[in-house]
């Protein structure tokens, strides 16, 4: 495992998602709690190829784990085309631990982001 792709999430232990998700937050005025809001167009978790139930979503870097199991799919024609997930965050040490995450993941995937005023 190169480290600079190190960053990566999962729906399925040990089966990394390929599909780069666009992520949105929101935080409460004092910025103690939020979410983080992840939209994945057709991602590989809810391709035929892959089976089993999805439980929730890992957020893996060098720190370790952050998991989520608020998970939805949305379905267009009736195939699952979008999977979307919400991280929520109830104080600023998981917040901070979540924009490290983010950070990393943005590294690991040649991403940038920008912040609406």
């Amino acid at each position: 495992m190169s480290s600079n792709k190190y960053a990566k999430i999962q729906f399925y232990e040990g089966v990394d998602e390929p599909v780069i998700p666009e992520i949105r937050l929101t935080r409460s005025k004092d910025g103690s709690a939020g979410q983080a809001f992840f939209l994945f167009e057709k991602p590989q978790a809810l391709s035929s190829i892959t089976s089993g139930e999805i439980t929730g979503m890992r957020m893996i870097d060098s720190e370790g784990e952050i998991f989520t199991r608020e998970i939805k799919v949305k379905f267009v024609d009736g195939d699952p085309i979008f999977l979307e997930s919400v991280y929520t965050w109830k104080n600023t040490s998981d917040f901070d631990r979540f924009m490290r995450f983010a950070n990393s993941y943005a590294k690991s995937n040649g991403l940038g982001y920008s912040e609406k005023k």
